[in-house]
């Protein structure tokens, strides 16, 4: 029998994709800090989010991350976010 490979929504265009396509977004467990999560094994709270930086902006206009921590999240935090999505699109 195959592996069942998890699935994973994403927060910002909805779409069912492996956890490896996906970035995690973590809440961490100690602060209530936002952050990219690359390793995926950090403690907290996680929400996935596609590759692609249009998903990050859908998932700040449609407060998906919001949901998914039941909490606001300042616009800088989404700031900081996107910061780190360039980096890592640029390695």
């Amino acid at each position: 029998m195959a592996k069942k490979i998890p699935l994973r929504q994403c927060v910002g265009c909805g779409e069912m994709k492996s956890k490896k396509e996906m970035l995690r977004v973590l809440k961490a467990a100690e602060d209530d800090r936002i952050c990219l999560d690359t390793s995926g094994k950090k403690n907290g709270r996680g929400a996935y989010v596609c590759k692609s930086r249009e998903c990050l902006q859908k998932a700040r206009k449609n407060k998906g991350l919001e949901r998914s921590f039941k909490m606001s999240i300042p616009n800088e935090v989404y700031d900081a976010l996107e910061k780190e999505f360039d980096e890592l699109a640029a390695e």
